[in-house]
Parts: C-alpha cells; sequence; structure tokens
C-alpha cells in the first residue's frame, strides 16, 4: 500500500502512536492529533501513524482513518506483550525527518504539542523534544482507583469537561503522573511523548526489542537515558503542553502502587543492560509559555535551572 505518490509533499512529522487492546481509549486520542484539535499545525505539515501491536479488538482500520487523510494504520504482530517491536515498525515505515514518538496510546495530547514541535526544531540543534505526563483524575490512577476511579468515572468527567474544544481544561481535570514529578521544572525520568530526528532515532537503536514484559518494562526509561546520554542531542522541554493517560488497565499505571511490577521491570533491565536502572540527568533548555490552567505546575523560583523559558 501506498501511502504517498511521488508527486506528494512529504510530511514534516511522522507520528507513531501505539496501541493495544484500547479503542475506548484510542478514539480520543486520535482526534486529539487531528487538525480541528492541534493549534498551529495543517494536515500537510504531519502524518498520524496509527499502530496495532497485536490487539485482541484491534483498532478499525476505517475508524483511524475518518480522522484525516494524513491518519494511517499499520497493524503488528509481536510475539511478546510489549509496543517495542511496533514502535519500531512505525518508524520505519514513517516519511517525516521528524519522529514524534507516542508508545502508550491511551493518552490524550495537548492542544500545541505539534506545533511546538516544529518550531523547537527551527530554534535548537538536533533537538530531544518531551513533554510533561499528566494522569485523568485527582490523584495518580494508581491510587485514585483505590477511590472508586474507573472507565465510568473518566467517562463521566470527561462528558463534562470541554476539552475538545479547549484541550488545555484536561490540566484542570488531571494530576501530574509520577514520572514526572512535580512539574515542568522536575527532572523527568521519561516521556510518553517525544521528538527526535529519524537518523537520531535510528542512530540510537530505536527502541530496545530485548525488553519483552508486558508494556515494555523500562523500555522508555531506558531510551530516555540513551537519548541524554548522547552529546550531540540538545534535550528541549515543552513548557504548556503534556499528555494525559486515560484509565484503560495499564500494567504499571492502572495497579495500586503495591502491586506495581517495578521489581519485575528492574530485574529485566539488569538482564539486558547488565546493570541497574539509574537515571541520566541532562538540564534541558525549556521551550515555550505556560498555559493558565498550567501554571501550577511551573511555580516557584528557578532555584539552580540556568535555563529560563524560551519561545
Amino acid at each position: 500500500m501506498k501511502w504517498f505518490s511521488r508527486k506528494a509533499k512529504l510530511p514534516k512529522l511522522s507520528v507513531i502512536v501505539i496501541f493495544h487492546n484500547m479503542p475506548r481509549e484510542a478514539k480520543r486520542t486520535l482526534y486529539s492529533l487531528t487538525t480541528e484539535y492541534q493549534k498551529g499545525i495543517s494536515g500537510s505539515d504531519y502524518e498520524l501513524i496509527a499502530v496495532d501491536s497485536s490487539s485482541k479488538q484491534p483498532l478499525d482500520e476505517s475508524m483511524v482513518r475518518s480522522h484525516g487523510s494524513q491518519f494511517h494504520y499499520l497493524s503488528v504482530d509481536c510475539e511478546h506483550p510489549s509496543p517495542c517491536r511496533a514502535m519500531n515498525q512505525g518508524v520505519a515505515r514513517a516519511k517525516g525527518e521528524i519522529i514524534v514518538c507516542n508508545i502508550d496510546g491511551a493518552r490524550i495530547l495537548s492542544p500545541g504539542i505539534l506545533s511546538k514541535t516544529l518550531k523547537a526544531y527551527r530554534r535548537f540543534r538536533n533537538p530531544f523534544v518531551y513533554t510533561l505526563g499528566m494522569h485523568l483524575g485527582p490523584k495518580v490512577q494508581n491510587e485514585s482507583l483505590l477511590e472508586g476511579y474507573n472507565q465510568s468515572v473518566e467517562d463521566e468527567m470527561l462528558d463534562k469537561t470541554p476539552w475538545k474544544q479547549d484541550g488545555y481544561r484536561l490540566f484542570s481535570v488531571s494530576s501530574v503522573a509520577l514520572s514526572s514529578k512535580e512539574g515542568f521544572y522536575s527532572e523527568l525520568t521519561e516521556s510518553n511523548c517525544f521528538a527526535l530526528y529519524k537518523k537520531s532515532y535510528d542512530d540510537i537503536g530505536g527502541f530496545d526489542e530485548q525488553f519483552i514484559t508486558r508494556g515494555g518494562g523500562l523500555a522508555s526509561l531506558d531510551m530516555f537515558n540513551r537519548a541524554m546520554e548522547r552529546e550531540d542531542i540538545t534535550p528541549v522541554m515543552l513548557m504548556g503542553e503534556a499528555t494525559f493517560h486515560q484509565y484503560h488497565g495499564g500494567v504499571a499505571t492502572n495497579v495500586p502502587m503495591e502491586e506495581h511490577p517495578w521489581r519485575q521491570f528492574a530485574k529485566e533491565y539488569r538482564a539486558v543492560r547488565g546493570k541497574d536502572y539509574a537515571t541520566v540527568v541532562k538540564e534541558p533548555n525549556y521551550f515555550g509559555k505556560v498555559v493558565p490552567e498550567a501554571t501550577h505546575l511551573a511555580i516557584g523560583e528557578y532555584r539552580n535551572r540556568t535555563r529560563a523559558p524560551v519561545e
């Protein structure tokens, strides 16, 4: 199947989103990547590759394509319950020079991610652009589920929130993810939406398919570390933007903390890397403005931060 004719203009961005058994969540995530929702970007600027990774209930290809002519569907059969192979296959199909990776298809994006990402590539040399992670609901979902938070509660909450008209309203009905700590000036350990040149992705080696546990284990943290370790890559944190995790029974996000599979993940990491996991700390450039709805995530002085936000 040819996605582009020889005369077609190639997209600047290739957005890859991985889905596994999440038809409910996929509809919202895909809508958040349409030109009706994303601000300051046209359909010709990007392509969307929705990758279904061995779902028992595969995504409806016609539903994916109904969101725009730049939306494409790819089905990948994976031997293991990990999204790593699916992501690498999606990147291999990508036509854009810049890759935007969304390894968890349950996450709704804020409206400025794509346009700000393009601006960051005009501003910085070889950037690794990443975003904050949020959980829909009053607390991180590992905690809120103990108080009755579930898909039905989430559906009702989102039905009452006009997020499709203004995606930044999601900040008012969500909590910062544990991996994002206290907000935009935290030392993030991973990001569920990041961008880098396709060449850089290939040079790094993509997602390591040796991570085969459900959900990929520490594959996202490992990828984040490997990008941060590169001296030729400039880390860039997008201010005022985030992804919002929907409740879907996630292996790490939707279980009580005492049932969190960290020990299993850490054991696999040691087997793959031959050492214990440790965060690679590298201060990023802070890019963009914080929207009013997210000011509580960027409060206080810059402390020991040396780079103020730039536009």
